[in-house]
């Protein structure tokens, strides 16, 4: 069995080992810092492309807006019809009707 002297020493031994081992940890050279930038495609759209591209989407959403104005103007054409012969049967024609009966 060793002596608790030995034992001693050896685990100071030991500690100040470990305790090596981190300083030299912390003392590791810094890792380099590499500024980011935001990537720039090699083939990057000519800028009349992107005013072609906008003029069309402009374009495409004036259509969709004419169209979509024609078919509620459509649809509000046949609820105003709708109304104004229900209306009219319910003025003129329905004690017609009763009166038949």
């Amino acid at each position: 069995m060793k002596s608790p002297d030995k034992h001693n020493r050896e685990m100071q031994n030991r500690v100040e080992q470990r305790l090596r081992e981190i300083e030299n940890m912390m003392n590791i050279e810094k890792v380099p810092f590499y500024e980011t930038r935001k990537h720039q495609p090699e083939n990057t759209q000519k800028p009349w492309l992107r005013k072609v591209i906008f003029g069309a989407k402009l374009f495409g959403l004036f259509v969709l807006t004419v169209v979509a104005i024609r078919i509620a103007s459509a649809l509000v054409s046949i609820v105003i019809f709708g109304a104004l012969a229900f209306l009219m049967y319910k003025l003129f024609l329905e004690s017609k009707f009763k009166n038949i009966k």
